[in-house]
């Protein structure tokens, strides 16, 4: 219980990832027996500010690939749980284009000095051609350039767009989804709390499942458990979820046996 047996010193980044090693620094310095990172970002920060302290991730990409641990048994600080979004991101485009009835030219939100997110969108365009559609990324490095982005998704008549998870979206997904409706853009994302904001659907493992997978691992490391004992974790489950009204509001009239497998939010 917080602040009874457990205290917990909190650092955000608010989006700026230059800014991690900094807050990294101040958590190692502080003296905490365990650091929880969410996102590659903030997790490789905190493994290059200790390899001492204990450090439990939760995020998106292969773990391997990123540097963030040597093998799915890590063997040395880290561990975590993984989302496999690079893998997903060639099956969500194809979701989004058969929830998009006709739908040619795709659009690919994404933040260039975001690591996976590059892997993501080389992951997205690498098979499109095959659904015979054409991809184009639009870059946002700040919050007032969402408006831009989808203005301009507008303007060069793109069907749908796959938005890509990182620490601008995700904690402004209230104000970007709301961007995308102004401009009649449908959005497919990672993570269901973006289609409660208003996208219109997404394909993916629980983020609060993978947080409380996590958590557990937190407890086992508080208890003596060493990270280099604790297999990092692949997702077990993936939903489908769609948000009726947006469709609604988009006018867009998405095939009934799609909508049959997702869960629906009203």
């Amino acid at each position: 219980m917080e602040g009874q047996n457990l205290f917990i010193e909190r650092r955000y980044a608010e989006g700026k990832e230059e800014r991690l090693p900094q807050l990294a620094a101040e958590l190692v310095n502080y003296g905490v027996d365990v650091i929880f990172a969410i996102g590659p970002p903030q997790t490789l920060a905190a493994a290059k500010a200790t390899d001492k302290i204990p450090i439990v991730f939760v995020g998106g990409g292969d773990p391997v690939a990123l540097g963030l641990v040597k093998s799915f048994d890590p063997g040395g600080n880290v561990t975590g749980i993984t989302f496999v979004t690079v893998e997903l991101a060639p099956k969500r485009i194809q979701l989004l284009h058969e929830a998009v009835p006709g739908s040619k030219r795709m659009g690919v939100l994404w933040k260039p000095d975001n690591v996976v997110n590059k892997l993501e969108l080389e992951a997205a365009t690498k098979n499109a051609d095959m659904l015979g559609l054409t991809v184009m990324p639009f870059e946002v490095r700040a919050v007032n350039e969402f408006e831009v982005a989808f203005a301009a998704m507008e303007h060069e008549h793109i069907d749908a767009t796959l938005i890509l998870s990182n620490p601008l979206t995700f904690p402004n997904r209230v104000e970007m989804t709301a961007s995308a409706l102004r401009h009649h853009v449908p959005t497919m994302v990672s993570l269901r709390e973006y289609v409660e904001a208003g996208a219109l659907m997404s394909y993916g493992p629980s983020y609060a499942g993978h947080c409380r997978r996590a958590a557990d691992y937190v407890d086992q490391i508080l208890k003596g458990a060493k990270p280099a004992d604790l297999p990092v974790q692949l997702p077990t489950e993936f939903e489908l979820t769609v948000n009726s009204k947006t469709a609604k509001a988009l006018d867009l009239s998405i095939p009934s046996s799609f909508v049959l497998s997702a869960n629906i939010v009203e």
